[in-house]
């Protein structure tokens, strides 16, 4: 039976670095020699992402800033979903960057960012180089944005986080961006990531039942909620891995999902 291996990257399918390892990438293509389908489900724009849908030699739709976008990379598609947020709540939040603790504020869409200030601009980490039309200015930000990123500290994410949806939880969610990086995902209300699962399962024609997912952060929780067979990763939060149907043995930087994929699918004895 054909699965939808759906993968969240930071932390899951991603090591420290960064990276999908050699035996990762093995595993994942293994999966996909054997009929099966392999899907990335990320809070990253697909600017920040497009080199691991390249990496892995994928053909399906992919889902990006935490199901705000579902797409098919460098394709027209029919079926492409992009969902917005209201660019006035962009300026209002800018607003109040001081207040909130925040290093940077960016909007974003499919196509481009823009950000704040340059101080805090990194070019390997937005995988752009900036110039004057990235800077959010009410000039240059003319439509609504897919999302926002926020960067503050470790110890003040639980605050700004709490603080924005208590302003604003009518209108979107917040969600954890994963990785290294305190980063907060602002996306339209109703906006996860089990959405642009469900919609990706459709396309390909494949049972809910017959999708496993790998996640680490709480914007997976929906996802592992929704699908056949939810896996937490060995170094998920341990609200994720409540709520998965399993774990796997080893972490990230162990190759966990690919250890667990091989003996999930039976990979080696095909």
């Amino acid at each position: 039976m054909k699965k939808l291996i759906a993968i969240d990257l930071d932390g899951t399918t991603l090591n420290g670095q960064s990276l999908i390892s050699e035996t990762t990438e093995k595993a994942l293509k293994n999966a996909m020699k054997h009929g099966h389908y392999v899907s990335i489900v990320t809070g990253r724009p697909y600017r920040m992402s497009g080199q691991f849908y390249r990496q892995l030699d994928l053909a399906t739709p992919m889902v990006n800033f935490n199901g705000a976008l579902v797409h098919m990379p460098e394709k027209q598609w029919a079926d492409e979903k992009e969902t917005g947020i209201q660019r006035d709540l962009v300026f209002d939040i800018l607003a109040q960057k001081k207040a909130l603790n925040l290093d940077f504020v960016a909007a974003e869409n499919k196509e481009t960012f823009y950000i704040d200030s340059l101080d805090y601009f990194d070019s390997a980490f937005f995988a752009s180089e900036a110039t004057p039309s990235n800077l959010l200015t009410a000039k240059n930000l003319i439509t609504d944005p897919t999302s926002m990123m926020v960067r503050t500290s470790k110890d003040q994410a639980a605050f700004v986080s709490d603080s924005l949806m208590k302003q604003y939880g009518d209108y979107v969610d917040v969600r954890t961006w994963g990785g290294p990086t305190p980063i907060l995902e602002i996306v339209s209300k109703g906006i996860q990531k089990a959405k642009g699962v469900e919609q990706v399962a459709k396309y390909l024609d494949v049972k809910r039942s017959d999708i496993i997912a790998f996640g680490d952060e709480h914007n997976d929780e929906e996802m592992l909620d929704y699908v056949g067979w939810g896996v937490a990763m060995k170094n998920a939060t341990d609200k994720i891995k409540a709520v998965a149907n399993d774990v796997t043995e080893k972490t990230n930087d162990e190759d966990g999902l690919a250890d667990y994929l091989e003996q999930y699918l039976e990979l080696n004895k095909q």
